[in-house]
C-alpha cells in the first residue's frame, strides 16, 4: 500500500488512480510535528492492519487533484549512509566509503514535500542535488543482524538529501530546513519486494544527472539497516537514507528536481534562492578572522 499525507495532516492511502482519506479510520491521530502516519507507526501500525481498511468508508479524490505533503513530516531521526556507491565515490574523489565513514545525522526539521522548495543558503556556494533510496523504520531495533534486518522494515520512500558544498561536517551541510524532500509516499515493504533492485533516476532541469539500481549499494538494505541499529537503537517512524550514486550537480534558483525510483514512484521539488546570501555573511563567520589574528 501507498502512505501519504493530505493537507491538514490528513493520513490517505493511494490507489492507482485516487487518494483515500483514512484519518477517521485509523485508531491514532496525528501529532504536533510528526504528521498522521509518525504516530501511528510508534502505536505498532503494520501494512496487514492497512489492508484490512474498508476504504469505502474513506472520503475519496482523485490522484490527479490532490495535493501532498511530505509522508513523515518529521521523522524521529534521519540516519543517512555517505559514500555508498562506488560511482558516487570515484567522482567526489573519496579515499573512503561508509566502511570507514559510518553514518552520520541529518536533522528532521529539513524535511519537505512534494511540490514543495529546496532553498538555496548561499550565493557563492554550490549547492547539489543527491538522488537516493529511502527506508522508514517500522518496529523497534538494535544490533539487529543483517539476516533479519528486514524484518524492521516498514516500507520506502524517495528523497534527496540536498547538500553544500562547503567546509562543514556532513550534518551541518546537510541540516539546512528544507534540505530533505521526501515522498511522494511510503510503499509498505511488501510491495516493493526487492529493495535491492530498484532503479533510480533523477533529473534536473529535464536533464537526466543520476541513472543506477539500488544492486549497487555498497552496504545493501538489509547491512544498512544493522549496522545502523549497531550505532543508535531504531524506532518506528526513523528514515534511513540509503546514500546517492554518481551524477551529482549544482541546483539554480529555479531549477526543478525529479527524482524516480521503480516501486516507489516520483518526487518533483522546486528550487530557490530568494533569501540566499554570502557564504561570508554566515553568523560566525567573523570570528574566524578573529582567531586567525590571535
Amino acid at each position: 500500500m501507498r502512505l501519504a499525507v493530505l493537507d491538514g495532516d490528513r493520513a490517505a492511502v493511494v490507489t492507482d488512480t485516487d487518494v483515500h482519506d483514512v484519518t477517521d479510520l485509523l485508531p491514532t491521530a496525528a501529532g504536533p510535528y510528526g504528521g498522521p502516519w509518525l504516530p501511528w507507526l510508534e502505536n505498532g501500525g503494520t501494512a496487514a492492519q492497512l489492508r484490512e481498511l474498508d476504504l469505502s468508508r474513506a472520503q475519496t479524490r482523485p490522484l490527479a487533484s490532490a495535493v501532498l505533503r511530505a509522508p513523515l513530516p518529521r521523522p524521529g531521526k534521519i540516519v543517512a549512509a555517505p559514500v555508498n556507491y562506488l560511482d558516487h565515490k570515484a567522482e567526489m574523489h573519496e579515499q573512503k566509503t561508509i566502511a570507514e565513514y559510518g553514518v552520520f545525522l541529518k536533522a528532521n526539521t529539513s524535511v519537505i514535500g512534494p511540490g514543495e522548495r529546496v532553498e538555496l543558503p548561499y550565493t557563492d556556494k554550490r549547492t547539489d542535488q543527491e538522488g537516493e533510496l529511502a527506508i522508514v523504520i517500522g518496529r523497534t531495533a538494535r544490533n539487529i543482524p543483517a539476516e533479519r534486518a528486514l524484518d524492521v522494515v516498514f516500507g520506502y520512500t524517495g528523497l534527496l538529501d540536498i547538500s553544500v558544498r562547503s567546509t562543514e561536517d556532513r550534518s551541518t551541510r546537510k541540516s539546512f530546513d528544507t534540505f530533505t524532500p521526501l515522498g511522494p509516499w511510503i510503499v509498505t515493504a511488501d510491495e516493493v519486494g526487492d529493495p535491492d533492485a530498484l532503479p533510480l533516476r533523477c533529473w534536473v532541469d529535464g536533464e537526466l544527472r543520476q541513472q543506477t539500481s539500488t544492486a549497487e549499494l555498497i552496504f545493501p538494505v538489509a547491512e544498512l539497516v544493522a549496522y545502523a541499529s549497531s550505532v543508535m537503537t531504531l524506532h518506528p517512524g526513523d528514515v534511513i537514507a540509503t546514500g546517492t550514486p554518481a551524477g551529482v550537480g549544482p541546483l539554480a534558483h529555479g531549477s526543478s528536481i525529479r527524482l524516480e525510483i521503480g516501486r516507489i514512484g516520483t518526487l518533483e521539488v522546486g528550487v530557490t534562492a530568494e533569501h540566499a546570501t554570502a557564504y561570508a555573511d554566515r553568523p560566525g563567520a567573523h570570528l574566524d578572522t578573529r582567531m586567525v589574528r590571535r
